[in-house]
């Protein structure tokens, strides 16, 4: 693919797996094309089902509040899902929709080329960097997936549920500000596959 358009054109209203046949909108992705920082979540919710945008309920809202705490705004980075369908009742994805739907962000991210990539929450931690481990502990550690910087953070979502998280929260987000704010390092060429064991 050329851009992001022709992959959103190619996947169109998808039915490779069955998720599409439960979901009211496919949610592709949203923000810069060129960004720098690029955030993948787990799966759409049942706000982001209606509005095909990921991160638009409470979640999305202390995430905008995130990153207005390191001096970004949502229009400045992009942010997808593991999965582009919401799981029915919002239960986890399963590993036949993993596999189906993700060769969809494989391609986001080697068109966007980010210079960071932050997961939120374990789906997204364990997809990219091909790991068991939990994101309790990954989490406010600087981690390589082929030629990506990783930072995995907690989903917002779980700060809504614990307020012990919010303040884990702000200090990931500070540590993500560092790094985006260090001078950029050399880019290894381009993989083909990315996040492959």
């Amino acid at each position: 693919m050329d851009s992001l358009s022709e992959l959103q054109e190619f996947i169109g209203e998808c039915h490779r797996c069955p998720l599409g046949d439960t979901r009211t909108t496919l949610v592709f992705g949203v923000g810069r094309a060129d960004a720098d920082l690029m955030f993948v979540g787990e799966a759409p919710g049942r706000n982001e089902d209606l509005k095909g945008e990921p991160f638009v309920g409470a979640a999305g809202k202390l995430l905008d509040e995130l990153l207005a705490s390191i001096g970004l705004h949502r229009s400045e980075v992009y942010i997808a899902n593991i999965l582009k369908c919401r799981p029915p009742g919002n239960r986890n994805p399963q590993a036949d929709e993993i596999e189906t739907c993700t060769p969809f962000l494989r391609e986001q991210v080697r068109l966007i080329d980010p210079k960071v990539i932050v997961t939120l929450g374990n789906f997204a931690t364990r997809f990219v960097l091909k790991t068991s481990t939990g994101i309790t502990g990954l989490r406010g550690s600087l981690h390589r997936a082929g030629r990506f910087t990783v930072l995995p953070i907690f989903h917002p979502a779980a700060a809504l549920y614990d307020a012990t998280k919010r303040n884990v929260l702000m200090a990931d987000f500070a540590l993500l500000g560092e790094v985006l704010a260090a001078p950029d390092e050399q880019h290894e060429p381009l993989q083909a596959e990315l996040f492959e064991s």
